[in-house]
């Protein structure tokens, strides 16, 4: 067993369980780091007794941070949020980045893994974008060695893409198609992000990897995937972009909104791996296809669940 110990930032989000999955099962010793450490304990299971640990932390005090990293060989940043409700972009993204890669470095850790997106980028209108691109430099400056990647849209079981439209179409009669339906995306199973995170700890090349499945979808053709899953008939009607950020304008406010006006800037761009950067192929992973996995997680919302019969592809 790997009697080394892995601090795990964000280790109890949705990519963070199965992250916590992989590496027990190569005999990790794992610290979680999170601001409600009660909400993790469903993790411990995963493990074996003693296995997994919890400390408390917000990566926005560089304090906590610098605690959480004490008595790490690795530590792995999973931390991000989808929209800005009493934590802001900058406090986690950029600035909790920064902290978690400094303590890192101060505290003479062997490894860095940093999850950011693809699409990360500094000159974006996307405030997402724009910290997702200054989190990345940071690391890169406080720890030349450390491993970034870069996923497309995760899916899996909890993910919050396929279950919220699918979701949304049990009760809607149309789907929205922002922009029309033509941003591209290139979705990658979260059990491969899992393993690529435990081979870039061992990796440490100071290379950046983006992280897509095996194909690419439009907007349209993933909800269609959606329909055609759950035995639903929807329209779907498309939502200019004009007229989405004016109604992301009024959603946002909502406690957890299904659009906000920074994500309807996202939209405006492909979510796609760039030709020339490196992947799940340079990491020695297959990525798996959306068609593998989705059936698994979907068929709850078909109106007969797991009786319905299965769809014609």
């Amino acid at each position: 067993m790997n009697t080394n110990l892995v601090t795990v930032f964000g280790g109890s989000g949705f990519l963070g369980r199965h992250t916590v999955r992989a590496l027990a099962r190569a005999g990790w010793r794992i610290k979680v780091a999170t601001r409600h450490p009660a909400r993790g304990f469903f993790l411990r299971p995963l493990g074996t007794v003693g296995q997994i640990d919890f400390v408390k932390c917000d990566v926005s005090d560089a304090e906590s941070v610098a605690h959480a990293v004490m008595g790490a060989t690795a530590v792995i940043n999973l931390t991000g949020i989808l929209f800005q409700k009493g934590q802001t972009f900058e406090d986690v993204q950029a600035e909790g980045a920064a902290h978690i890669a400094q303590a890192a470095a101060a505290a003479g850790v062997r490894a860095l893994v940093h999850v950011s997106a693809i699409g990360a980028d500094a000159n974006a209108q996307s405030k997402y974008a724009v910290t997702k691109a200054k989190g990345e430099q940071a690391v890169r400056e406080a720890f030349p060695n450390a491993v970034i990647l870069r996923p497309s849209i995760i899916f899996g079981p909890e993910d919050g893409f396929f279950n919220k439209f699918a979701g949304m179409a049990r009760f809607s009669p149309a789907l929205p198609l922002v922009g029309g339906g033509h941003t591209r995306f290139q979705p990658v199973f979260v059990g491969d992000v899992a393993q690529a995170i435990l081979v870039a700890l061992s990796k440490q090349d100071g290379r950046t990897y983006e992280l897509g499945g095996p194909a690419t979808y439009s907007f349209k053709e993933l909800l269609q995937i959606i329909l055609r899953e759950t035995g639903r008939k929807r329209a779907l009607i498309p939502l200019p972009f004009g007229l989405a950020a004016l109604q992301a304008a009024f959603l946002q406010m909502l406690p957890n909104p299904i659009l906000t006006m920074d994500q309807v800037k996202l939209l405006k761009h492909d979510n796609v791996v760039a030709p020339t950067a490196a992947g799940l192929a340079d990491l020695g992973i297959t990525p798996t296809s959306v068609e593998a996995v989705i059936p698994s997680y979907l068929w709850r919302y078909r109106a007969k669940g797991e009786y319905a019969p299965a769809p014609v592809l």
